[in-house]
């Protein structure tokens, strides 16, 4: 047995399970590390095809646990699943926002008054109960000190005043418990 036929086995063993290998890289491992990238920028752009994304999968994912046992007699489904994945993930294509523009949205969010499925209550309906705006400021002063609760203040009337539009969406500085980077 020569060195040529274990790597030509080696490589055959890859070839026949390519699915098997370069699917959970293709469909989970790149747009993970993409999403964790997408969520440290400030462009809402790579923000929404990756939340495009993940809410693509999790049809797949629904599908392939509804049918499964159909799924089981398709001999290709792993591999038309590898091309299509590939598809969704390719920046290239932009199939992740097509499927999702030509399919999901004319068919589901469209057609329904409220996608909302949880309770989340309106501006008006938020300063219409004072106790919860007062309970998060008295928490917030508790874990930071009133120092902190007054740059705040002062940074977010500052950006009120120079800033009409509010596109600040989150503190750059905000540090999340437990978190020992900096």
């Amino acid at each position: 047995m020569g060195g040529g036929s274990g790597a030509e086995s080696f490589l055959k063993l890859l070839a026949q399970n390519i699915d098997v290998l370069a699917g959970p890289v293709v469909s989970l491992v790149y747009p993970l590390y993409a999403s964790i990238r997408a969520i440290e920028t400030k462009s809402s752009v790579d923000d929404q095809q990756w939340l495009t994304y993940w809410v693509l999968y999790s049809m797949i994912t629904l599908f392939e646990l509804t049918f499964s046992k159909l799924i089981e007699w398709l001999p290709f489904w792993s591999y038309a699943k590898l091309i299509f994945t590939c598809w969704l993930v390719i920046p290239y294509f932009s199939g992740a926002a097509y499927v999702y523009e030509h399919i999901v949205r004319p068919y589901i969010v469209t057609r329904q008054k409220s996608v909302n499925i949880w309770y989340v209550p309106n501006k008006k309906d938020v300063f219409r109960q004072p106790d919860d705006i007062l309970t998060a400021a008295e928490k917030y002063i508790e874990n930071n000190g009133t120092e902190a609760f007054e740059k705040i203040i002062h940074r977010t009337n500052k950006e009120a005043t120079s800033n009409s539009n509010f596109s600040t969406f989150y503190d750059d500085n905000y540090r999340y418990e437990g978190d020992h980077r900096h």
